[in-house]
């Protein structure tokens, strides 16, 4: 190991978790940093756009539980980029799981507008089965094979008793309704079917207190603050690296050699990965030389990495109501409580059930965000955007029962078919297990070789253990690591 006190340690990937870790590492006064990004972009899975004169989020939106014990928060803060309501004590207290009650408008396939009120049941049942899950924490307590099946089973066993004063056709709907929610649970896993994640491994993340809240101006003000408080010439942009040679493989003085697509080569003492899981998953073969350890590959196979996908559409005017913050549309011909559609290139878009209402930056702007995840965002990232539209209008028009409404843009995300990312955030897929976490985020060599410690360490949000698929969780670990070399010298 070097034993000058200023080693030479590379980045890949400047996304938050990177540009977390640069951070930490200048200003304790490392000299010899530099990040190595694919793109020509700093931001990584954060990335600001605008449709019309309305700020979207192409990639990360909210800060989930904003108060004092959340990293992006504070920095928010600092940064002055939170809302005035953000700011306030009451709202940093409230404790709502990262399931902020939203003032609804529900929609029915056959044209209805459905009272908030007559699908209160329904809410009120998905929330308390959601909640039902935490009891799993120990995956030998369970017999349920998935969080899916177990909320499903459920929802079908308890419906009959608590609603059998209600006719079969409201029973059926608030069904309905059910899968409506549960379509929508998987976009917060990033996954294609609830069926899909572990029902004890979905315990192991933690929410913090607070009511989440977006950054008026846009998430990747936020990159803009740090960046601007780091060297200019740190980061080296399109320049995706093809292998990290460890173990001193390449017979230099250095443990570690980077090898870069365009051929350059670059020596250093330590280099901390950032790569998405996705990007990982796919590449870990050829980017490790000599290749990951057994137990971090299958751990890197084992844990989740899906597609959540926004599609941001623009009207003339709101089919909603004013103080309207969610709308949940219920396909009425669903039999079975479900999450899928069986066709995904026919019926893709009946897995979009959910927009989320912009807050108008200013007059005369209404745009609604819809979210749709799993291989039917796979395959809405297959279409053109005109086909997409048409979808959409369509869609607005039968639950609406309105056939003069028309979208006046449309903008889509297409995180699955960006090859440095291949999906958006991961999931506790089933088998996953706390021992994979850990296994995320152990440097290499393992502590059990006598070579040169510390040559690859690994930061990003699928290796925080609580904390994963969010952006405190990616800065977080970015801290981690370089804690971790600071800590080393």
């Amino acid at each position: 190991m070097s034993t000058s006190e200023d080693p030479e340690i590379v980045i890949i990937g400047c996304g938050v978790s990177g540009i977390a870790a640069a951070h930490r590492l200048v200003k304790a006064g490392y000299r010899h940093v530099r990040i190595l990004e694919a793109t020509g972009r700093s931001g990584g899975r954060i990335k600001t756009a605008a449709l019309g004169n309305t700020i979207t989020e192409i990639g990360a939106a909210y800060i989930h539980g904003p108060s004092e014990k959340n990293p992006l928060f504070c920095l928010a803060r600092d940064y002055g980029l939170l809302p005035p309501e953000a700011l306030n004590p009451e709202n940093q207290a409230v404790d709502v799981d990262e399931d902020p009650p939203l003032v609804p408008n529900w929609f029915s396939s056959s044209g209805q507008r459905l009272s908030a009120e007559s699908m209160e049941p329904a809410e009120e049942l998905f929330s308390e089965i959601l909640d039902n899950t935490s009891k799993f924490q120990n995956p030998k307590n369970t017999s349920w094979k998935s969080v899916g099946h177990f909320m499903r089973t459920k929802a079908q066993n308890q419906a009959a008793g608590r609603w059998k004063d209600k006719d079969e056709t409201t029973r059926q709907l608030l069904l309905s309704a059910f899968s409506t929610m549960l379509k929508f649970e998987c976009c917060g896993s990033a996954t294609h079917s609830m069926d899909d994640i572990d029902l004890a491994g979905f315990s192991m993340f933690k929410s913090l207190r607070g009511v989440d809240c977006t950054l008026p101006r846009g998430f990747e003000r936020l990159i803009e603050n740090l960046m601007s408080e780091l060297p200019s010439d740190l980061v080296t942009y399109n320049c995706p690296v093809r292998c990290v040679h460890w173990s001193n493989t390449e017979g230099g003085l250095s443990p570690v050699t980077v090898e870069c697509e365009n051929g350059k080569r670059i020596a250093a003492d330590h280099v901390i990965v950032t790569v998405p899981l996705g990007y990982l998953k796919k590449h870990h073969s050829t980017l490790f030389h000599p290749p990951l350890p057994a137990h971090k590959l299958k751990s890197i196979e084992t844990l989740g990495f899906g597609t959540c996908d926004k599609i941001f559409v623009e009207f003339e005017s709101p089919w909603w109501d004013a103080d309207c913050e969610i709308i949940y549309l219920v396909w009425e011909d669903e039999e079975t409580v479900s999450d899928q559609v069986s066709d995904v290139s026919k019926s893709w878009i009946r897995k979009l059930v959910t927009f989320t209402v912009h807050k108008p930056s200013e007059k005369g702007s209404h745009v609604l965000c819809g979210w749709i995840c799993g291989h039917e965002a796979e395959y809405m990232e297959t279409l053109p955007e005109e086909k997409v539209r048409e979808s959409i209008t369509k869609l607005v028009r039968t639950f609406t029962g309105n056939s003069a409404i028309t979208p006046k843009r449309i903008l889509c995300s297409r995180w699955f078919t960006d090859p440095w990312t291949y999906g958006s955030y991961c999931h506790p897929a089933i088998g996953c297990t706390a021992e994979d976490l850990k296994n995320m985020m152990e440097p290499l060599p393992s502590q059990e070789t006598l070579s040169q410690p510390l040559q690859v360490l690994f930061a990003g949000e699928a290796t925080h253990p609580y904390f994963y698929s969010t952006v405190h969780g990616a800065i977080l670990t970015g801290w981690r690591e370089a804690d971790r070399l600071i800590t080393h010298y």
